[in-house]
């Protein structure tokens, strides 16, 4: 399968505390024998060093999602304000487990606005609008998603689609010394 890798870096309980990568290319990673390698120098988003202890990497694989720009909008009803839809994902061949379910929502930060997973996990850019206001989503089919947001001058709206075209991947846990 094709497509982007974002990795995130996860405490005891769960908390993602670092983005390890965002939409990042294979040839972002070294390969090893029968891995992608990557590094982590300890710290989390902020910069600040973490506490010894045990964690966790665990991340997603995005395929060919597809962008539509469907342009300035009226405001979304106000049910969608709540912005987490449930996605079906490709089943990862390396576990006997069925084709899992993520729940999605979006981000945003002065680079613009992503699809992220329930956790925070940035997956996929859907806007380089910065200081998004408030977003809302909504499930448009079993693989598509309307996402709206507001910039404090107009409500815009995208399609997400292709959704089904993601899969997870866990790295197992490590120990910070």
């Amino acid at each position: 399968m094709d497509g982007t890798i974002s990795l995130g870096i996860y405490d005891q309980a769960g908390k993602l505390v670092r983005v390890l990568h965002q939409n990042a290319q294979l040839n972002d990673f070294a390969i090893g024998a029968d891995a992608l390698v990557t590094r982590w120098d300890g710290k989390d988003d902020g910069d600040q060093d973490l506490p010894a202890g045990r964690y966790h990497a665990r991340g997603y694989l995005v395929g060919p999602l597809k962008r539509e720009d469907l342009g300035e909008t009226a405001p979304p009803p106000t049910e969608i304000e709540a912005n987490m839809v449930k996605v079906r994902l490709v089943r990862n061949p390396l576990r006997k487990d069925k084709r899992p379910i993520v729940e999605l929502g979006i981000g945003s930060n002065s680079d613009g606005s992503y699809l992220k997973t329930s956790d925070g996990l940035p997956l996929f850019k859907i806007s380089e609008t910065p200081n998004v206001t408030h977003a809302g989503m909504a499930a448009k089919s079993e693989n598509a998603v309307n996402i709206w947001y507001d910039d404090g001058t107009s409500v815009h709206q995208f399609r997400v689609s292709n959704l089904d075209q993601m899969m997870a991947f866990d790295c197992g846990d490590f120990e910070l010394k």
